[in-house]
């Protein structure tokens, strides 16, 4: 099971968060998924916010898009039950 986006989201670095929101729904790049990783997110196919895998990147699930909207326009998304 890996670390939920409400959990590791707070730890990114500011620049990362920014960048999440402005190419939300773009491929997330290596040096972003290393980011994630520190931060404590584990990039799992049975984790909510991760979507589909490329040859060199992933894309966050619909839900991960909404809920980074969500944060982006100054709301608080509720939490997820499930990782």
């Amino acid at each position: 099971m890996s670390v939920s986006l409400e959990d590791w989201w707070p730890r990114l670095p500011q620049a990362t968060r920014e960048w999440l929101i402005a190419h939300n729904g773009d491929a997330v790049p290596v040096w972003i998924t290393e980011q994630i990783t520190r931060a404590g997110g584990v990039v799992a196919t049975d984790a909510w916010w991760v979507g589909e895998y490329g040859p060199t990147s992933f894309y966050l699930s619909d839900e991960a898009v909404d809920w980074i909207d969500a944060v982006a326009n100054g709301e608080k998304p509720g939490r997820r039950t499930d990782s």
